[in-house]
């Protein structure tokens, strides 16, 4: 009877010892099956990694495009549509930022310069570029063609190449132009002469500085300049809001 334990002991030990070495064996074939996947199909490591490329590469092509607009040399940024405080009512932008092609950016730098050197006055920038989901987001609020363009027509903002701004005095106040900005009427047309002369002469010196510098204006916009030189396509690229 104790012969037959010990016989049954040796079993069972024998037993169990090859159970644990197919179980090493089948976990130590199918990490060299996963390993040999992952070089064949080229799988990240991590998926962390993946996605901080991605964004890395998209903020490369979007630096690449465009000059971030600051706040230098007496240069003011207010942009309405990364508040409530425009037409529409809503907030559009989801961070206030300007960006322009580095082309229309030093050539607005420029301006700025001429208007420090000349009068000690500076620009006070509402809008720069204006990406299409932006430009789809100001349709869906507003969708009228005389006041927003339609977002399959394309924008000159959604190009990078158009800024709508005013002027502003050493003080930081800003010159009358006759009405606020993004005001639809009349008023605020460039050939409207039915105004104040110190309006006149404020507009009349916006619109030649900007000019000299390779922008045009609008006839029922005041404030909008687009800039003539080259040809960009629509953009769709959103900033970051770090």
């Amino acid at each position: 009877m104790k012969l037959n334990k010990f016989f049954l002991f040796i079993v069972l030990f024998i037993g169990c010892k090859h159970n644990n070495h197919d179980v090493s064996l089948t976990v130590s074939t199918q990490d060299s099956a996963n390993a040999e996947n992952n070089i064949l199909y080229d799988i990240p490591a991590k998926k962390e990694d993946a996605t901080t490329k991605s964004i890395s590469e998209s903020t490369a092509d979007f630096q690449s495009k465009f000059h971030e607009i600051i706040e230098e040399n007496g240069i003011v940024l207010d942009i309405k549509y990364a508040t409530r405080n425009n037409f529409t009512k809503q907030k559009i932008y989801d961070c206030p930022k300007c960006f322009l092609r580095p082309e229309v950016s030093l050539k607005l730098m420029d301006a700025n310069r001429y208007l420090n050197e000349k009068y000690k006055y500076a620009l006070k920038i509402f809008d720069c570029y204006r990406p299409k989901p932006y430009q789809q987001k100001l349709w869906d609020v507003v969708p009228n063609p005389s006041y927003v363009t339609p977002p399959h027509k394309g924008s000159m903002h959604s190009r990078g190449t158009a800024v709508d701004l005013t002027i502003i005095d050493s003080l930081g106040n800003e010159l009358d132009m006759g009405t606020p900005y993004d005001f639809f009427g009349k008023e605020a047309h460039m050939d409207n002469k039915n105004l104040a002369p110190q309006v006149l002469k404020n507009r009349a010196l916006l619109r030649k500085v900007m000019e000299n510098y390779g922008f045009q204006g609008i006839r029922t916009e005041w404030w909008h300049f687009s800039f003539n030189s080259g040809k960009y396509n629509l953009e769709e690229d959103l900033w970051t809001c770090q």
